[in-house]
């Protein structure tokens, strides 16, 4: 795949030899979200059949934001210069059956209609809380390597991978493996907000964090009334992106969550 030439500007040159990732190269960002209207629509869904969740929502709405408005947030970095992935994946947060934090890969995001989604995840989580994921092997492998080899080890691999975008076919890891973006969840964990690392060995342009949800005085139509907010929180590659695609980024998603029905559009395949 060529490097794309809309998004090698002279800046981009400079950020991607100037900051390290993920040391000094991370923006953060968060602002609170009316979801009252929202939360009614997936009551609606639900009787409907359709068992959504507000994650489904956001992944989705997520993907079509970066289709349809943020293409910059579907980009990678590789050998100093900015890919464009050829369709948007993401990394989605799950819980575990034994309690610890575990992810599956979605593909072609965009692509999806809402029941699509809720389907297609079901799956791949049952799949993943089985063990039955390909990764499953390899990470297995790496873990048995002894310290201290395991972080020579864990150093080559993504330098491999990540730095070179040279796939491992044996251990099932390429550059490309986690997709444009990870989604987690940590409002179901209790956590109200966070600010989240940009995993070392993902080639993710930001990281989407959904927060805690609370009930708070909000003014609507110039009179303060009780509203459903949901909080939100993002981590951005500073060395693809910029404060302004996050800020695109919040701005597509509330216009969404204002107007959820607009996800009921068909995408284009």
């Amino acid at each position: 795949m060529k490097p794309s030439k809309t998004f090698n500007t002279a800046w981009r040159k400079t950020a991607s030899t100037i900051y390290k990732k993920p040391i000094d190269s991370k923006i953060f960002g968060s602002v609170e979200i009316d979801i009252t209207e929202l939360e009614r629509y997936i009551q609606t869904q639900r009787k409907a059949g359709v068992k959504v969740t507000l994650t489904h929502f956001f992944l989705l709405a997520t993907a079509r934001a970066i289709k349809e408005a943020v293409p910059e947030l579907n980009t990678y970095l590789k050998r100093g210069r900015i890919y464009s992935y050829p369709h948007i994946d993401a990394t989605v947060s799950i819980l575990m059956h034994n309690g610890e934090m575990g992810s599956v890969k979605m593909e072609h995001i965009d692509t999806y209609t809402l029941t699509e989604l809720v389907q297609q995840m079901r799956s791949k989580i049952q799949t993943a809380q089985k063990g039955d994921d390909s990764s499953k092997a390899g990470k297995e492998t790496l873990a048995r390597i002894p310290w201290p080899f395991r972080g020579y080890v864990y150093a080559c691999i993504k330098y491999i991978t990540v730095h070179l975008g040279v796939s491992i076919p044996f251990l099932n890891l390429s550059a490309n493996q986690f997709g444009a973006f990870f989604l987690s969840n940590i409002g179901s964990l209790g956590l109200d907000i966070g600010y989240p690392a940009l995993f070392p060995s993902a080639n993710v342009s930001f990281v989407l964090i959904m927060g805690g949800i609370s009930k708070k005085p909000w003014v609507v139509n110039d009179e303060i009334v009780p509203r459903t907010i949901l909080t939100l929180g993002a981590a951005l590659d500073h060395r693809v992106v910029d404060a302004s695609h996050g800020g695109k980024l919040f701005k597509y998603l509330k216009k969404l969550v204002a107007q959820p029905e607009l996800l009921e559009g068909t995408p284009a395949h």
